[in-house]
């Protein structure tokens, strides 16, 4: 009886800190795919696919990955903008990845389908507790 209420003391410390793992999450997740963004649009940091055409399907894929990367970053607009990049991951999977075979750990898409699904994860669950969108939501529940 007494670990299985330190058991739940343990879990209910836990649970606590779920919002802020989630945001901890958010922010780490942006900053990672907004830098995919900033290595093709702004050349940094240095790569041989940099500066593609702004309307060819790179292009695009920067800004999304620019923009969308900030707006997850900051929490701003997460659940609808986490579910359009998570789209855009499993499009990136099956056009660029899926057709090089059918492993992700030989075709080199596994970060593509870890961002979709941590992308799906956050459109469902939402920013977490350090972000733009709990601002807002708690500025307009005082108003």
């Amino acid at each position: 009886m007494v670990g299985n209420q330190a058991s739940t003391m343990t879990t209910d410390r836990l649970e606590a800190w779920t919002p802020r793992a989630l945001s901890v999450l958010r922010i780490m997740t942006g900053l990672l795919f907004l830098e995919h963004g900033t290595q093709k649009l702004l050349g940094f940091p240095p790569s041989e696919h940099s500066f593609p055409a702004l309307f060819s399907l790179m292009g695009l894929q920067g800004i999304l990955e620019l923009v969308g990367g900030f707006l997850i970053l900051i929490g701003l607009f997460t659940r609808p903008v986490a579910f359009i990049l998570a789209g855009n991951m499993a499009v990136a999977y099956f056009m660029a990845h899926a057709p090089k075979g059918f492993f992700p750990t030989l075709n080199g898409g596994q970060l593509a389908i870890l961002f979709c699904f941590v992308f799906l994860y956050l459109a469902v669950a939402g920013g977490g507790q350090w972000s733009v969108d709990t601002q807002i939501a708690r500025r307009r529940s005082i108003a």
